[in-house]
C-alpha cells in the first residue's frame, strides 16, 4: 500500500506551492518531509489528506483494492499545525472524544489510553483539565490522540514542538514504536537531530521544489563522501583561502584546518593541486556531516541556483 505522488502541482495567485514533485512513501516506514517555512510541505499535506486538490498530478493510495486519490479519514491519524484539543476539558474526556470520533470502543479506549499515558508519564493527570498540563505535556496528548484508533497512515506536522529534550526523546520512543505497530510515519519537523534518529528516507523541500530525496543512511554516505578536512602545517594563507572560496563551499574551522564541501560538479582530482599550492597538508580525510549541515547546504545551493536563473 504504496502513498505515489506523480508530478504533483499547486498553485496560488502569485506563488507555486508546489512544483512537478514526485515521489512516494512505502508501507512501514517513518518518512521525513523537511523544508523551511514556505518550502511548500503544508500544501502538501493539504493534498495528501484531501483538504485541497492539487492543480496537476495525481495522488495515488491503493488499501485491499479500493483506489483512493489521498489518505481517506478512516486510515489516517493526523497532527496538523493548528492543533484542536479542548482545553476547558479533562485530559480523558479530550481522549475519549477523539476516540469516540474514529469508532474506538469504550473497552478498547481504556486500555490504550493506559497504555500511552502511562508511556509518557501522564496516568496521574488523567482527569486534569487540558489547560493546567504544560504545553509539552498538551503536545504528548496531542499525539495520542492523533493514534489511539491504531490508523494505518499518520502524518505528525512538527511532534517535537514545545517539548524539552528528554521529552523530545519520549517522542522519538513513541514514533519508534509506531512503526513497530506497522504504521506509516510521514513526520515533518525542523529538529534534524530527531529526524536523523528516525527516519527511514527524507525529502527535502524548498520553493515547492524537491532538492534531497532518498534513503537518510544513503544521502548522509554521499554528503560524506562530498566533505573534506584538511589540516596543512602552517597557518593558511588569507589570500590563497579567498581564492579557493570562490569556487568552493569552504569553513575555516582553525589556522591550519579547513573543511570543504564539494557540490556535485566538483570532483577531488580538480581540488586537489588547488590545496596543494596553499602549502604543505599534513592530513586529509572525509568529514562525516550531520543531516542539519546537509539541510542548510543543500537549501542553500538550490536557492543559488534559483536566483541565477531569474538573473539570466
Amino acid at each position: 500500500m504504496s502513498l505515489i505522488i506523480n508530478n504533483l502541482e499547486k498553485h496560488y495567485k502569485t506563488v507555486t506551492a508546489v512544483n512537478k514533485l514526485s515521489f512516494d512513501v512505502q508501507p512501514g516506514e517513518i518518512f521525513a518531509l523537511l523544508g523551511p517555512n514556505g518550502a511548500g510541505k503544508s500544501s502538501l499535506v493539504k493534498m495528501i489528506v484531501g483538504f485541497s486538490s492539487p492543480d496537476s498530478g495525481s495522488i495515488q493510495l491503493n488499501d485491499a483494492g479500493q483506489a483512493y486519490s489521498s489518505i481517506p479519514a478512516h486510515l489516517l491519524g493526523y497532527l496538523p499545525e493548528d492543533r484542536g484539543l479542548y482545553p476547558e476539558k479533562t485530559i480523558k474526556q479530550n481522549l475519549q472524544f477523539f476516540a469516540a470520533l474514529h469508532g474506538v470502543k469504550d473497552s478498547e479506549f481504556t486500555q490504550r489510553c493506559d497504555y500511552w499515558l502511562a508511556k509518557f508519564n501522564l496516568t496521574s493527570r488523567l482527569n486534569d483539565p487540558l489547560k493546567s498540563l504544560s504545553k509539552g505535556n498538551q503536545q504528548k496528548i496531542q499525539l495520542i490522540t492523533a493514534i489511539l484508533h491504531k490508523p494505518k497512515w499518520v502524518i505528525l506536522d512538527e511532534p517535537f514542538s514545545g517539548l524539552d529534550p528528554i521529552n523530545q526523546e519520549l517522542v522519538v520512543e513513541f514514533l519508534a514504536q509506531l512503526k513497530q505497530q506497522g504504521m506509516t510515519v510521514i513526520l515533518s519537523a525542523h529538529q534534524m537531530a530527531m529526524v536523523e534518529k528516525l527516519a527511514d528516507r527524507v525529502l527535502l523541500l524548498n520553493q515547492g521544489e524537491s532538492v534531497l530525496y532518498g534513503k537518510l543512511s544513503n544521502i548522509l554516505q554521499s554528503a560524506q563522501n562530498n566533505s573534506i578536512q584538511v589540516v596543512f602545517n602552517d597557518p593558511i594563507n588569507q589570500t590563497y583561502f579567498e581564492q579557493l572560496c570562490e569556487h568552493y563551499c569552504v569553513e575555516q574551522i582553525k589556522a591550519q584546518q579547513l573543511t570543504i564541501t564539494l557540490k556535485q560538479h566538483q570532483s577531488l582530482n580538480q581540488l586537489l593541486p588547488q590545496l596543494i599550492s596553499i602549502g604543505e597538508i599534513c592530513e586529509f580525510k572525509n568529514k562525516a556531516q550531520s543531516l542539519h549541515a546537509i539541510y542548510l547546504h543543500a537549501v542553500a545551493e538550490h536557492n543559488a541556483k534559483l536566483d541565477q536563473g531569474t538573473t539570466l
